[in-house]
């Protein structure tokens, strides 16, 4: 007989909202051949990691023509930082500070949705216009992907509702601690920006990286930087290994579809504390991304005719190279913020 205690908890269906979703995502990005389908799975993975109810449809698509004005921007954006890099970077870093700093007192993940857009955009669109409109359009569609899937997960694995006075209030950091997240998040991003300014080619899945390490060294603490930020990346690094070795056994979609889910369902697991673990969920958040970033263009460059093995070493060497340069910002500047403190407390004390 079916008892109370045989019902599924609300982080069960969490991990299973999280596989169904990937999934469906993987289908129509794979299955329809979008341009960069990777990008799509990984705007659908951070919507489906967002806590709460899902987006509404309406807020959606609102947010999509906010990501959409964001992306014109950045187009447009592209002859200041041909003909006036610096100005054109500063503006830039100007930008992501503000994106930064609102999805830090709103407690927004889809902060990182929004900066991907403004550094992605450009980038692309020095190279190429009609490239940079193609990938304008992936986002876009990897948002409006993620808000459906996430809604028609919610409604295969719904949570019952709240009770009344249960739930924890979010706790919205001050104006002060919003300001000296955002500044750690651009000092990670930034320089990655401009050397992806300079080779486009190589660094516009660093970008994506970077981004979201710069969204992760804004929450995490100096004692944990360096587990969370380089050690989720060597993880996404292992699951992309994995699932890289199960379809080289049979390699087409409904089999990248299943090894999703199985990762989807390993990670997640650990990401809503099913099984409980020493890393917080931002670590697993990252690793997914991660190993969504390697493995996408691993089978992009396995259909190009690329050597594979070649080229996921170098974008594991650069990821892991970007980590370690997030975890020694977050290091200097908290240190250096320690010893203004202590500076002046002394001199007014």
């Amino acid at each position: 007989m079916f008892t109370e205690r045989h019902r599924m908890g609300r982080a069960d269906k969490a991990v299973l909202r999280l596989a169904f979703g990937l999934v469906l995502a993987v289908l129509v990005a794979y299955g329809l051949a979008l341009k960069a389908p990777y990008a799509v799975c990984v705007v659908a993975v951070l919507i489906l990691c967002k806590p709460g109810p899902p987006i509404p449809l309406f807020k959606g698509i609102v947010f999509a023509l906010v990501v959409a004005a964001l992306m014109a921007a950045g187009v447009l954006s592209v002859p200041i930082l041909q003909n006036y890099a610096l100005a054109g970077v500063m503006l830039t870093a100007a930008l992501l500070y503000a994106v930064f700093y609102l999805g830090a007192r709103k407690a927004n993940p889809l902060t990182t949705i929004l900066v991907m857009a403004g550094t992605l955009i450009p980038v692309v669109g020095a190279v190429e216009q009609a490239l940079a409109f193609q990938i304008g359009v992936t986002l876009a569609v990897g948002l409006c992907i993620g808000v459906l899937v996430s809604g028609a997960s919610h409604a295969l694995f719904p949570d019952l509702p709240p009770t009344m006075g249960k739930g924890a209030a979010v706790e919205v950091p001050s104006r002060e601690s919003a300001s000296w997240i955002a500044l750690r998040a651009i000092v990670v991003v930034v320089p990655v920006f401009v050397l992806a300014l300079i080779n486009p080619s190589f660094y516009v899945a660093a970008i994506m990286k970077s981004v979201a390490l710069g969204q992760q060294a804004g929450s995490t603490s100096i004692r944990s930087a360096g587990r969370e930020l380089v050690g989720s990346t060597l993880m996404g690094a292992a699951i992309a290994g994995c699932l890289w070795f199960g379809l080289s056994l049979r390699p087409n979609l409904w089999m990248l579809m299943l090894w999703m889910a199985a990762a989807a369902l390993w990670a997640g697991t650990r990401l809503f504390r099913v099984r409980t673990g020493a890393f917080p969920p931002s670590f697993w958040v990252q690793s997914l991304v991660t190993m969504l970033l390697l493995l996408g263009p691993a089978i992009e460059d396995s259909a190009g005719g690329t050597d594979v093995l070649k080229a996921s070493a170098m974008r594991v060497a650069l990821f892991v190279a970007v980590a370690l340069y997030a975890w020694v910002t977050v290091w200097a500047l908290e240190h250096w913020r320690a010893a203004r403190s202590r500076a002046l407390f002394f001199r007014h004390g």
